[in-house]
């Protein structure tokens, strides 16, 4: 008699996580969701909240409930530059006023804004928690390199180092790293991402 597949058995954060990737899909997601932009988009562009709205991908990106980390909800615009119309002395063609776009990405600004108003922290990784027609809304997990609690975590501590200063200003987060197509691939194909776009002369491209 042949044996029947059985899955898995899911624990808490596998169902978190499903919830998650089709939120259109599921009633009760969308109504929640919908209920949030309302009550977000009345409040400031950064808060901070007390533990994560996403907690399986909190802790996917290290997450801990311990002194030393914070959560940070940061809201960014959406769409491109906006450059204002130029009257005379172009072409229409030429006035590159629409289709012109940061090479970084919202996430990426996020994580660098919310870097600078907590100065002495620094940005470990972020994850997408919410849009509309108009903002972006990023959660930014938070670490204070100079916590005792953080500098006896063997697991955490490296972060402490002075080589990871400013993190989200270099391109050293998650997000930091797929900007700069480090993600995607290593090996043949992708001589030229590395050590940078800048070292192989790509940048002005």
């Amino acid at each position: 008699m042949e044996k029947k597949f059985e899955p898995a058995a899911r624990n808490m954060y596998g169902f978190i996580r499903e919830g998650w990737k089709r939120p259109d899909d599921n009633v009760d997601m969308k109504q929640l969701i919908w209920e949030r932009m309302i009550e977000w988009r009345r409040e400031n562009s950064f808060v901070r909240i007390d533990r994560p709205t996403r907690l399986d991908r909190a802790r996917e990106l290290g997450y801990k409930a311990k002194p030393g980390f914070a959560i940070v909800r940061a809201r960014v615009r959406k769409g491109g530059m906006r450059k204002h119309t130029i009257r005379k002395g172009r072409k229409p063609k030429k006035k590159g006023i629409n289709k012109i776009t940061l090479r970084k990405s919202t996430q990426v600004i996020a994580e660098e804004r919310t870097s600078k108003r907590y100065p002495n922290m620094e940005a470990l990784a972020s994850y997408w928690v919410g849009e509309d027609g108009k903002h972006q809304w990023f959660e930014v997990i938070l670490i204070d390199p100079m916590h005792p609690v953080i500098r006896k975590d063997p697991k955490v501590n490296w972060i402490c180092d002075p080589a990871n200063r400013g993190r989200a200003f270099r391109g050293l987060t998650p997000a930091g790293k797929r900007s700069r197509g480090l993600v995607r691939g290593k090996g043949i194909g992708h001589e030229k991402v590395r050590p940078s776009l800048r070292a192989h002369k790509r940048h002005g491209n």
